[in-house]
């Protein structure tokens, strides 16, 4: 059982919803992202999106988007990224990491040393933006063999044909994405969440993650009532661009958050 399933099955036994934060690796220097990574479990995150920096982030807002330009001014890769997730798992052998991104950089990696790469460093899923499960095949093949979980994406305008569909390939969780638009937009209807999560749960058994849109501990724990887990992006990635010079800030600002997210959720 991956290390996604088994935390899932702990929390479902614990009567718990996962948190599941999401930084951008590399941001704001290199150095700054696996003291985080344990800073953020401490907190009480369960599973760590690490976000893949790329040149053209099309589903990310301002917030995400400068998050990847603050990453690729210190020229972090895919490769970088796989030797941070080494080094977490030195200290940490049990919280689930997904890295989060879009095709191009594992394209130019390959899908083989890709899939490879994950099982050797410890990553324990993948949730790649830009690629559907119609074009997904080889590259869900590659990470089949090393029981590597595959994260897709669904929408508010999601039908339940697609909702089908996407279940069919996703493992580990499904995200839901609660908002029509970018990262960090708008305002969350969580009666429109709930509703559509529960249309979901008809068609998978699969847990449902939801995200864009929680800025707080309110609307965490409001989220975390209609669903699995919550997952929460802009709201911490504005801590690094609030406090970019000083990692030792953006360190005790996240773990506010995401302690004030924790205690709100388990109430």
């Amino acid at each position: 059982m991956s290390r996604i399933k088994t935390r899932f099955a702990q929390l479902k036994e614990q009567q718990n919803k996962a948190l599941i934060p999401f930084i951008t690796a590399g941001d704001p220097n290199p150095d700054c992202t696996v003291p985080i990574m344990h800073a953020m479990v401490e907190a009480g995150a369960d599973i760590i999106e690490l976000g893949v920096p790329f040149s053209d982030p099309m589903a990310d807002g301002p917030v995400i988007q400068a998050a990847c330009e603050r990453a690729l001014v210190h020229g972090t890769t895919l490769t970088d990224i796989f030797a941070m997730v080494k080094t977490f798992r030195e200290k940490d052998n049990e919280t689930p990491v997904v890295l989060m991104g879009y095709l191009n950089p594992v394209e130019v990696m390959g899908y083989n040393k890709f899939a490879s790469l994950c099982n050797e460093t410890g990553v324990d899923g993948a949730l790649i933006v830009d690629l559907p499960p119609e074009e997904g095949e080889s590259l869900l093949a590659e990470l089949r063999v090393f029981d590597i979980d595959v994260v897709f994406l669904l929408a508010p305008t999601s039908t339940p044909a697609r909702i089908a569909k996407v279940c069919q390939s996703a493992s580990g969780f499904v995200y839901y994405v609660s908002l029509k638009g970018v990262t960090g937009a708008a305002t969350l209807d969580v009666g429109a969440v709930e509703n559509k999560v529960a249309d979901i749960r008809g068609i998978t058994d699969l847990p449902i993650g939801v995200g864009f849109g929680i800025r707080d501990a309110q609307t965490a724990a409001a989220v975390a009532n209609v669903s699995d887990a919550v997952v929460v992006g802009s709201a911490i990635v504005n801590k690094f661009a609030q406090h970019a010079d000083s990692p030792a800030t953006i360190t005790s600002e996240v773990v506010t958050l995401l302690k004030s997210m924790r205690q709100a959720m388990d109430k």
